[in-house]
């Protein structure tokens, strides 16, 4: 099956290790009890009480004006653009971004934007005299208008690299003169700031708006923030309403972003170095074994082993030797093991470390990985 296959689907159960994705998290049993004690109103009327304290405590942490609680990060990314970007506009975007490979042409559908995408570097930063590059002559009529850049963070198809605050720094000195505004995918943006001991504030001071996703590592079951000026903002919340986002009684979900983002021992954003720790050990210990390859695309040159000093948040990414058709039997083997990852772009496998993921799964895991190389050799 595919990128999204359900795991009952597949046949499998309760016992998988199910490391397909971060978003496979259950919610804590902090944020269980959250949900059933939530203090509710009409978030659409803007009274829902627990939504508000969720934006004022996003908007917070990242350093901007106001939030707006969305339903998913594809969301989050699409009431941006549609903030940001006429329609007509143009959209600088990495080659390798969720927005021109992962949100279904969005950009074009709903917004009636184009997309210029530019080559990440192995570190998942498009090289600035290329974002440059990029930029259309808006004086020409031929010229669709360049209306926004986009910067993902994590960049995930280079091992979920984090992008630093000094390349944003560079980058919004870079477009200045330009005045061309700049947003953060930032469905990771925790585990880049976990990875880099950095405050998450830092690494969006020079964007002008960002999303990040609840429902990955955080663990929360749905959702997704987006914060910017309260101007933007306001244009995002009409755009939500436009797509059908509007939301009611939703502070029972919201409440479980509060626990999240708390700053207590309840609270989900610490523990990702636990995650990042168990990536790395796993990236570690498959490295060894003799058929396992580097992604060989964007990161590394094409047939080179796996290097884990490339591993710096949750996910580990590799090629199997003998191609699509052993991937394919070796994901088989895994599962029957009790072991689920995916299939990833350009021949690749995925596995994403997570809450739920602890010592003794990356030893199951390990063996899996070895028996499956053993029985598909």
């Amino acid at each position: 099956m595919g990128y999204g296959a359900d795991a009952a689907a597949r046949g499998g159960g309760t016992d998988l290790i199910d490391l397909r994705s971060d978003t496979v998290t259950h919610p804590t049993p902090e944020m269980r009890r959250a949900m059933a004690e939530a203090e509710v109103g009409d978030d659409v009327f803007e009274d829902d009480p627990t939504v508000a304290a969720l934006e004022r405590r996003a908007a917070d942490l990242l350093g901007k004006e106001a939030g707006l609680f969305v339903a998913s990060g594809t969301m989050g990314n699409l009431v941006s653009v549609m903030a940001h970007v006429p329609r007509g506009g143009e959209i600088v975007t990495p080659a390798e971004g969720h927005i021109p490979n992962d949100e279904a042409a969005n950009y074009a559908v709903v917004a009636g934007a184009g997309l210029r995408i530019v080559r990440e570097n192995p570190d998942g930063e498009m090289p600035i005299p290329a974002v440059l590059e990029a930029i259309q002559d808006a004086s020409d009529p031929h010229s669709a208008i360049t209306s926004l850049v986009v910067v993902e963070n994590c960049h995930a198809h280079t091992f979920s690299r984090p992008i630093t605050p000094v390349y944003m720094r560079e980058l919004r000195a870079a477009l200045e003169p330009h005045g061309i505004p700049i947003h953060v995918d930032g469905a990771r943006l925790f585990n880049a700031a976990v990875a880099l001991g950095v405050p998450v504030r830092d690494l969006v001071a020079d964007a002008d708006s960002a999303t990040f996703c609840l429902s990955k590592g955080l663990a929360a079951p749905i959702g997704s923030v987006v914060v910017g000026s309260r101007e933007l903002i306001w244009k995002a919340r009409r755009a939500r309403k436009l797509l059908g986002g509007g939301m009611r009684q939703v502070g029972v979900l919201a409440a479980t972003g509060l626990v999240a983002l708390s700053d207590g021992p309840e609270g989900t954003i610490a523990r990702l170095a636990e995650d990042h720790v168990n990536a790395r050990r796993l990236a570690t210990e498959i490295a060894a074994f003799a058929d396992v390859l580097s992604p060989g695309h964007i990161a590394q040159p094409e047939g080179e082993r796996l290097d884990p000093s490339r591993v710096t948040t949750n996910f580990v990414l590799f090629k199997v030797a003998g191609g699509t058709e052993r991937r394919g039997r070796f994901l088989d083997v895994l599962e029957k093991r009790g072991v689920l990852m995916v299939a990833y772009p350009h021949g690749q496998i995925r596995a994403v470390t997570h809450y739920g993921i602890g010592d003794e799964e990356i030893d199951t895991t390990i063996a899996a990985v070895a028996a499956a190389l053993t029985e598909t050799a």
